[in-house]
């Protein structure tokens, strides 16, 4: 099994947020997948596969140790600098499109900076109010009073991420 270890946002090592990239990743199953990740233990690990939608120039799947998410952003970066890396060539010139869960994600890469790319986050799944005891997981998890927040909302396009605005910093 060939992977790569791509630090995102960064150009120097070990500043980034890590993720694995499992290349040519087809004949593994999810529980090899799975079981991969939690060897990794990095916040995510990914594989790259055939494309199955047309339009896409390949298909990746996202996995936490604990679980698969449809979708992560610094993932879906380093997955396309690893795949571009690895000699993969997008059918248009200065656009990757990534498959995953959530759809067609398509990645613009930069043509000034080597390197750099960027892509618009896919629709958020859930939005809206989150309710009072999912508010009091959020505020107890992240240690803040809930006297604090002032609202919490969903803004969830595939990890299940929820937002907490506070009265002050």
């Amino acid at each position: 099994m060939r992977f790569s270890q791509v630090d995102v946002f960064t150009d120097t090592l070990t500043l980034g947020n890590p993720v694995a990239v499992v290349h040519d990743a087809e004949g593994l199953d999810e529980s090899r997948m799975q079981a991969f990740a939690r060897w990794t233990n990095l916040s995510e690990t990914t594989f790259l596969l055939p494309p199955t939608q047309a339009g896409a120039d390949y298909r990746l799947r996202v996995f936490t140790p604990g679980g698969e998410l449809p979708f992560a952003g610094h993932p879906t970066l380093g997955s396309a600098r690893a795949w571009l890396a690895a000699g993969g060539l997008p059918a248009n010139p200065g656009t990757v499109v990534q498959e995953c869960a959530v759809g067609l994600v398509p990645i613009r890469l930069d043509e000034t900076v080597a390197g750099r790319a960027a892509f618009a986050a896919p629709p958020l799944r859930r939005s809206g109010p989150v309710d009072d005891a999912t508010g009091e997981r959020l505020t107890r998890a992240v240690g803040v009073p809930a006297d604090r927040v002032q609202a919490a909302q969903w803004v969830d396009n595939g990890p299940g991420w929820a937002a907490l605005l506070l009265a002050t910093a």
